[in-house]
């Protein structure tokens, strides 16, 4: 196949994906539907699927023996009701192609297939479908097995160019005590749940514009926002019980356990009940020196394979969790995060095509 194919068969692979409903929640997704295709498309390869449940399905491939594995995610977010056309029937047009999860991130999911039917090179790749749900059974099960590569490029929108670094995210649910009683009378401190919730939460944007001189890679500061609050009877009833969601984005260079503690005592009375619901780490993971010689390590082999390198983002990716795991890792794929997980969602025809070609090169000068 003439690498002027590949935009035509990444197109045609992307318009089956976005036809199969994958979207997380509800996360319907079995080991037929959209596995069934990806097998049909990978003659040659050993093809292993793994159901980790309520969803959670893998389909690792290897051809030859790849020192590189390509990982990418086939879950998408639910569609809006802003979306005007049907989002799992994808559209092109003379310079993108719109339908769900085209950018975010589907896109290269039809690289990788074009790419893999192109070539006869050493290739290994890895379906997951459980990153936009913050639940990470795909990619923790995976690495129970140690599987031995020596980098993981994990695929993300980011405008064709490799990012080392991104900050961690952490999700935290706490809930505060108080005493119901008529709100006439005097109060103490400790006795409304909800006013307990809103001297921390003063506290906390304090902190939080406290380190904004903070810096990593070009990140600088630590992102945080209290999402929800909850809790009181009526304007007149002392609250006796309140519940706060909320989450922060550290940088790399920030220690994930002192920013807990911290946020936990930052006021009196403390919270009777504190705990993460979810946390994925930075990238790279690790201390500080730890951390930054991965990310060097990062940019010498986007170097090596010829992939420009870009600013460190906000956004959070699994790559960290293949970091965490020891593996050197950056996160490439084609499309700008400004379109991921909106209305009407698109992917430039320019960055398919320039991302199925660095990888159409990669692939064969792997195996020459």
């Amino acid at each position: 196949m003439a690498t002027t194919d590949l935009l035509a068969n990444t197109l045609a692979h992307l318009k089956e994906l976005v036809s199969f409903d994958t979207r997380n929640p509800p996360r319907a997704i079995t080991t037929g539907g959209i596995f069934d295709y990806l097998r049909a498309q990978l003659p040659g390869f050993d093809v292993a699927v793994t159901d980790y449940g309520a969803g959670a399905v893998t389909l690792h491939a290897v051809r030859g023996k790849p020192k590189v594995l390509f990982n990418v995610h086939l879950d998408t977010v639910p569609d809006s009701p802003h979306w005007t056309q049907n989002p799992h029937a994808l559209t092109v047009t003379a310079d993108r192609a719109i339908g769900l999860g085209a950018c975010d991130i589907k896109g290269a999911a039809a690289a990788l297939l074009a790419v893999a039917n192109a070539s006869g090179g050493d290739l290994a790749l890895l379906f997951s479908t459980d990153e936009e749900a913050n639940d990470a059974r795909c990619i923790a099960g995976f690495l129970k097995d140690h599987p031995a590569y020596e980098a993981v490029i994990v695929a993300e929108p980011t405008r064709g160019e490799a990012v080392l670094a991104h900050r961690g995210i952490l999700a935290v649910q706490m809930q505060f005590k108080g005493r119901a009683g008529h709100a006439s009378g005097e109060q103490q401190p400790s006795d409304s749940a909800l006013h307990q919730a809103m001297r921390w939460g003063t506290a906390a944007l304090d902190y939080v514009a406290a380190q904004s001189h903070q810096r990593f890679g070009g990140l600088t500061g630590l992102r945080f926002n209290i999402g929800k609050i909850e809790g009181g009877i009526k304007a007149n009833m002392i609250a006796p019980s309140a519940e706060v969601r909320f989450g922060f984005r550290p940088l790399p260079s920030m220690d994930p356990d002192q920013l807990l503690e911290t946020f936990r005592t930052l006021a009196e009375p403390q919270p009777v009940a504190f705990a993460a619901t979810f946390r994925g780490d930075s990238l790279p993971a690790g201390d500080t020196a730890t951390a930054e010689a991965r990310r060097l390590a990062a940019r010498d082999l986007a170097d090596e394979l010829g992939i420009p390198v870009g600013n460190a983002v906000d956004f959070w990716t699994e790559a960290a969790l293949f970091s965490a795991a020891g593996y050197l890792c950056f996160v490439y794929g084609p499309g700008d995060i400004a379109q991921a997980h909106t209305a009407d969602e698109w992917v430039s025809l320019d960055q398919l095509d320039h991302y199925a070609q660095t990888l159409y090169r990669i692939v064969n000068r792997a195996s020459s």
